[in-house]
């Protein structure tokens, strides 16, 4: 019977195994496993011996070893082998895995790796930001600031800037933003009656108690400079006018021309030689001539500067929010004293609109709003302000990213965090000026409702997008301002056309989106002719009286 013939078997050994054997396992696994060798293993075989499996085996090993070593020379020495035996994919860097090889605790490796993705983080939230349509601005057409006197208007300069003897005062009231008003149609006033203007006085808010003055919010010597050739201004009336009686107006009728403003004060004042006003608050007609128009955007975007105190601060503020990419201001009238004027409910809950509906009866005067119309009406004809749940709806359709930075402005909403939760849930990152300032900022400002609308004022008009929730004198100074730095982009909330759908729950999400998107098409800060509609303010519709592009050049004088 002949013998079966013996077949060669192969082990295949990984690498990782055959460092880690001792010389004697290594022995063990080269010896025959039927027969044990009692022959040294490195005997110098005799002639015939090539044909002996362990020889073979032996040169096979050896070879792979040499290969292994020339694979070890050949790599990065800087650059440690991965301990993942396959590509990720959340792509790390090669720098992120380095990191952590060369760490042997596997939770301080984990940190690490987390850490420097956070690190990289940011920059991509912030391109991913930048890039979203959200932040895109309108089409400024070209338009930009162009003040430019008729030689009538420069000529007429020359007179009234040296008059010494007709002086007008004025007291305005309100808040911040109103008071501002006042003050510019007070320089008109004045360049109407070629009067010289009394530093405005501003009235105690009866609100807020802010007994700030003229020089604590704006940079008085900044403004008497600009407004040189225009108007002469001085800090008080001088000793041969301080014991005059000054002819006194306390109610100027609404929207008044200059004509009319010469038939009433002009012969009085030359004759008492001081005319004193107060409550000018929408007073001044909307349509002037262009010079004077133009004169209005020299005084609200020029002359107006606010004090140093509250520019730095405001300043620091505003370079925190856009530190980290562009951010988004809102300028939020969820007050209590908003609710109780307007008519409307803040619809946080029974207990709120109670508390404002009590406060509206025992107030009846603080009502500003149409008294004949009940809530419902008002609220879908747009008076009343947005709260958190619509204004993040809203964002939400018009594709504001959910990574936005948010600065909102204004004072504490009824009902404090709680009627700001929605808007919160869907956009974390927002913030106001107590959650930005550092200890001890926003001290010397407390209690000054006037500081705090300024340092509000200065980090809106500087945001990338500004959206308020209801109209208002900051919204309208705001928009203008925006507008005459170039259009920059501003949502004008069209609630009058929103709101139905708003109520109407049985529209699907995405259809909801769509269909405020294009209500909101023409509403980002476009370009507007004054001119297309009377009445409008040229401090918020500056084109085209100050603001020229390539239909209409002019050099700008400012």
């Amino acid at each position: 019977m002949a013998k079966p013939k013996k077949k060669l078997t192969s082990i295949s050994v990984p690498s990782q195994i055959i460092t880690s054997l001792s010389s004697s396992s290594l022995q063990s696994l080269l010896v025959s496993p039927k027969k044990s060798s009692s022959k040294p293993f490195f005997t110098f075989p005799s002639p015939p011996s090539y044909r002996s499996p362990r020889l073979w085996f032996l040169a096979l090993f050896l070879v792979g070893l040499l290969g292994m070593l020339k694979v070890g020379f050949d790599l990065d020495p800087l650059t440690p082998f991965s301990p993942y035996p396959c590509p990720t994919s959340d792509g790390f860097s090669r720098s992120q895995l380095a990191i952590a090889t060369a760490v042997h605790d596997p939770n301080a490796r984990t940190n690490q790796i987390l850490r420097s993705i956070e690190e990289q983080q940011p920059s991509v939230s912030r391109n991913a930001s930048e890039e979203s349509e959200f932040w895109k601005q309108p089409d400024g057409l070209g338009y930009r600031p162009c003040l430019v006197f008729s030689p009538e208007y420069r000529k007429a300069s020359q007179g009234i800037v040296k008059n010494r003897r007709k002086y007008l005062v004025v007291v305005v009231s309100g808040g911040m933003n109103q008071q501002r008003n006042q003050i510019v149609d007070a320089v008109v006033i004045a360049r109407v009656l070629g009067a010289s203007l009394v530093v405005p006085i501003l009235q105690v808010n009866v609100i807020w108690g802010d007994e700030s003055e003229f020089s604590d919010i704006f940079d008085l010597d900044h403004f008497k400079r600009v407004l040189a050739d225009d108007v002469h201004i001085v800090s008080s009336l001088p000793s041969t006018h301080i014991m005059t009686r000054p002819v006194e107006e306390k109610r100027t009728p609404l929207h008044v021309s200059p004509g009319w403003i010469r038939s009433r004060y002009l012969k009085r004042l030359n004759r008492e030689g001081v005319l004193l006003l107060r409550g000018l608050d929408s007073r001044l007609s909307k349509d002037l001539p262009s010079d004077l128009q133009r004169l209005r955007c020299k005084v609200a975007f020029h002359a107006l500067k606010f004090a140093s105190p509250i520019l730095e601060l405001g300043s620091k503020i505003a370079e925190r929010m856009s530190s980290k990419g562009p951010y988004l201001a809102l300028h939020l009238r969820m007050e209590k004293d908003v609710w109780v004027r307007t008519g409307c409910l803040p619809g946080l809950s029974h207990e709120y609109d109670e508390i404002v509906s009590n406060e509206r009866k025992r107030r009846p005067e603080l009502l500003t709003a149409r008294s004949n119309m009940s809530y419902h009406d008002r609220k879908l004809a747009g008076l009343c302000p947005l709260n958190a749940l619509e204004v993040t709806r809203l964002l939400k359709a018009l594709e504001a990213p959910k990574s936005s930075r948010i600065y909102w402005a204004g004072g504490h909403p009824l009902g404090g965090k709680e009627a700001l939760r929605s808007l919160i849930e869907e956009f974390p990152h927002l913030y106001n000026k107590e959650d930005l300032a550092l200890p001890g900022e926003l001290e010397p400002f407390s209690n000054r409702a006037s500081f705090m609308a300024a340092i509000d004022y200065i980090v809106s008009e500087r945001s990338d997008v500004f959206m308020p929730s209801h109209g208002g004198n900051m919204g309208h100074a705001i928009q203008g301002h925006r507008a005459y730095l170039g259009h920059k982009k501003y949502i004008t909330p069209n609630k009058r056309q929103m709101l139905p759908f708003f109520m109407n729950s049985s529209i699907p999400e995405e259809d909801f989106n769509r269909i405020i998107k294009a209500l909101h098409r023409d509403s980002l800060g476009q370009p507007e002719l004054r001119t297309s509609k009377s009445g409008r303010d040229v401090t918020k519709y500056p084109v085209p009286e100050c603001m020229c592009n390539s239909s209409n050049k002019t050099s700008s004088s400012m």
